[in-house]
């Protein structure tokens, strides 16, 4: 193998591995945010779930008996 083809090779894992660090830090800011977003997710669905809840405890104490 020739100095050329070696510095060619060299060359080409330089950049793989500048890509690959590149594709890690993407692959890692992804990672938080979707842990921010589940957080979020987790959050606002037990806030629906505890509107749920008063909600139907509101219609249940606003009904009026049978007899009216």
């Amino acid at each position: 193998m020739n100095q050329e083809a070696l510095e060619q090779i060299q060359i080409k894992i330089a950049y793989l591995e500048r890509a690959n660090a590149d594709l890690s830090d993407v692959v890692f800011r992804q990672q938080l945010e979707i842990r921010a977003l589940d957080a979020r997710i987790k959050e606002v669905s037990e806030r629906l779930a505890a509107a749920q809840a008063e909600d139907r405890q509101r219609s249940a104490d606003d009904e009026r008996p049978p007899h009216y």
